[in-house]
């Protein structure tokens, strides 16, 4: 397109500003649902996991937290869901790449254009809710629409004139949290100041070494609100959210042998003693409402977000990739060391990211159409600017510096982009019908500039590469309400997400999604089913580092062509009542069959030389939860059983070879809470109660293993 997307992005927004709700916890601009829609009126897969649900086990992992919403797969790869590997419908895991992630509806990547990989994530434990929607119901939210969208809600102010809450909790291998908010509203400033810090000393023991595996993170927000009078003739609120965050972990990418595996699961090998992620994530965002008429809403955000971080890790042992025989050379060192060191190279993964926009949805009340208008103009990079540390690791395990790399000469480029959007939504109900149809638009320059290895001054003329797409995409969805009970669904919506950065040739990813289901509810029952296909045109495989890739080829993209991904997703609820108990019961299961329609060559780890036929990896078939529930007058208990079926860890078909194979595996966790009084509260959680030994993923040939039994106690005083 020739025209400046940025002047008519605020043009539009300029033109159309800010519209919510009358009140501060009605912010229908920071939810997808809106506070009081009804998730049975929603067309497509949606499911809120309201703030009751999470502190049932009160999960500091969003993945342990997302395993109850049907046709979500996730990838463990730490233990405690430092860095998340979230899927949706057979889209793939690796580090949420393939869906679109957002804290207050505003895109949390910290690159969702030119890198979406998500390095960081938003501290799911300090949320009061989360929502998830899938097929249809994503199609408003970008940029990528196949899989579907995680809305994070944050801390609201309290709507007390002063109130708060302190949590504390202490567990096995050094777990420790503290979170506390306090903060409330006047007549017309109200504000909340919220901390969430949380450590570990880690479950894994590295080899000859008292090198902790764990982490520190420090999470830290705050808001203030200013709105004006109730009796304002166009009620309006402006809020400002501030929010720091850092992590300091000792985690890495080097597994263990499967040998190992069955002897000491959660050994460490010495080589990855100075393996440390450490980053630093500011944000703000600024929020306007106003109410035009009691039918014209408008809700504006403006947001700005400032990512840094180094993962410090190894790359490669004895002069081999950790997935050529890097592995097992560090593995056979520490059984039986050489009087000759082992070289030990790691690389410095320094990147800076930057991303930042400014959004608005005019809401407007048609009576049977309901229509909503949005624009968004966003701006992201990411700046690599790494280098390789060489390091000899001895025969009594110690790792002495032998050639510091420059900073600059691994890799030394700048990806960025530039993208406007727009799109409208209308509502129409007629009948027991509404019908859902949508249009979005996306027009986007993705662009790569590479200094090389030999120019860390930056002083020369980059090589460039640049990707300018623009994208229609239309969704239509039906929902029927046959009776007061019964609510059928179906929708078509057409899938997408842009080339890499670096990949001029690269097609987009776009696909035609279908769903089909129903929705029941009679009294204290509830349950949903719901079938989906995903026809792709052509898949997206991004080459990167977690899920095992060679140097030279991170970064890059392969196209996988034709690929159908189908399935069938269930939940259903429960609430049995007895004479001085309630016992709620809900299941979630999901089925998944995947295939690759024509044959290719990839340097993806995860895909290698594909033929037609070929399931894709990490998709298991069969994913089964269930959730037990029993509650007194001023005590709960709840036990969750989690199963996961076998999966490939790369693309095949038949049976799975050993090498390739991660079994099924089933993890109970259990929870227990006891109220004092109104005011305060203790708990027991037990991760992992039967202290299951699994493998969670095979990363570059080796195994990473799944947290071991946990147990955490609790205290927490709100008033």
């Amino acid at each position: 397109m020739q025209f400046n997307k940025k002047a008519l992005a605020l043009a539009i927004i300029a033109f159309s500003q800010p519209a919510f709700a009358e009140k501060a916890d009605d912010m229908e601009h920071l939810t997808i649902f809106g506070t009081e829609q009804v998730i049975n009126d929603i067309p497509g897969s949606a499911h809120r996991i309201s703030q009751e649900e999470i502190e049932k086990f009160d999960f500091s992992d969003i993945m342990r937290t997302l395993t109850s919403v049907p046709g979500v797969y996730i990838l463990e790869e730490d233990g405690y869901g430092l860095r998340p590997n979230i899927g949706m419908r057979g889209t793939g895991q690796n580090r949420s790449e393939k869906v679109t992630i957002m804290e207050d509806n505003v895109l949390a990547a910290p690159a969702p254009y030119a890198a979406p990989s998500a390095y960081y994530f938003p501290t799911s434990g300090r949320m009061q809710q989360i929502e998830v929607l899938k097929g249809t119901s994503s199609a408003m939210y970008g940029p990528r629409t196949t899989g579907g969208v995680v809305n994070l809600l944050s801390r609201q102010i309290p709507e007390q004139a002063f109130a708060g809450e302190l949590k504390l909790a202490a567990g096995q291998d050094g777990f420790a949290k503290l979170h506390g908010y306090v903060g409330g509203e006047g007549k017309n400033v109200a504000s909340v100041f919220e901390v969430y810090r949380y450590q570990a000393d880690g479950f894994k023991d590295v080899n000859h070494s008292d090198t902790d595996t764990g982490f520190v993170k420090n999470d830290v927000m705050a808001k203030v609100r200013i709105n004006s009078d109730s009796s304002a003739k166009y009620y309006q609120e402006l809020e400002m959210k501030l929010k720091y965050s850092d992590e300091d972990s000792d985690e890495t990418y080097m597994g263990i042998t499967a040998a190992d595996f069955d002897s000491d699961p959660y050994s460490r090998y010495s080589a990855s003693q100075l393996d440390n992620m450490n980053t630093e994530h500011k944000q703000l965002q600024l929020n306007h409402f106003i109410q035009l008429s009691p039918r014209l809403t408008l809700g504006s955000s403006a947001y700005y977000n400032d990512f840094a971080r180094n993962w410090y890790k190894v790359s490669k042992i004895g002069g081999k990739s950790l997935g050529s025989g890097g592995i097992e050379l560090a593995a056979q060192f520490d059984e039986n060391p050489t009087v000759e060191p082992l070289s030990v190279d790691i690389k410095a993964n320094n990147r800076e990211y930057l991303s930042k926009g400014i959004q608005t949805v005019l809401e407007a009340d048609l009576n049977e159409h309901q229509v909503k208008f949005g624009a968004r103009y966003h701006e992201d990079e990411m700046d690599r600017f790494q280098w390789v540390d060489k390091y000899q690791l001895d025969s009594a395990y110690n790792m002495t510096l032998s050639s510091a790399g420059a900073p600059g000469t691994d890799s030394n480029r700048i990806d960025s982009a530039e993208a406007f959007a727009l799109f409208v939504h209308d509502e129409y109900t007629v009948g027991d019908f509404i019908v859902n149809a949508g249009l979005r638009y996306e027009d986007m320059t993705i662009e790569r500039h590479d200094w090389g290895k030999n120019d860390v001054g930056r002083d020369g003329i980059p090589s460039h590469k640049k990707n300018d797409v623009d994208v229609l995409l239309p969704s239509l969805a039906v929902t029927y309400k046959l009776s007061e009970e019964l609510v059928l669904l179906g929708g078509v919506q057409k899938g997408f997400a842009p080339p890499a950065p670096g990949n001029e040739d690269s097609d987009n990813e776009e696909s035609i999604n279908y769903e089909l289901g129903a929705r029941y509810t009679l009294g204290a029952f509830n349950g949903e089913a719901i079938a989906f296909y995903s026809d792709y045109e052509n898949m997206h495989g991004n080459c990167t580092a977690s899920q095992g890739c060679e140097d030279d080829n991170i970064g890059n993209q392969y196209n996988a062509g034709e690929v159908e991904v189908s399935g069938l997703e269930i939940k259903a609820g429960y609430q049995f009542t007895l004479e001085q108990f309630t016992l709620p019961v809900d299941l979630t299961y999901t089925f998944t069959e995947t295939e690759f329609l024509n044959d290719f060559s990839s340097k993806l780890d995860t895909w290698g030389d594909v033929v037609k036929g070929d399931e894709l990896p990490y998709v298991p078939e069969n994913q089964i939860q269930l959730t037990v529930g029993i509650e007194g007058e001023k005590w709960r208990s709840d036990i969750l059983v989690r199963y996961m079926g076998e999966m490939r860890t790369e693309a095949g078909q038949g049976n799975i070879a050993t090498d390739d194979l991660i079994d099924s595996r089933t993890v109970v966790d259990l929870a227990a809470r006891y109220s004092i009084d109104q005011q305060q509260e203790v708990s027991l959680t037990v991760d992992n109660l039967l202290d299951e030994e699994y493998v969670s993923s095979k990363t570059h040939g080796s195994i990473m293993v799944g947290k071991p039994q946990s147990i955490t106690l609790g205290y927490s005083f709100s008033f």
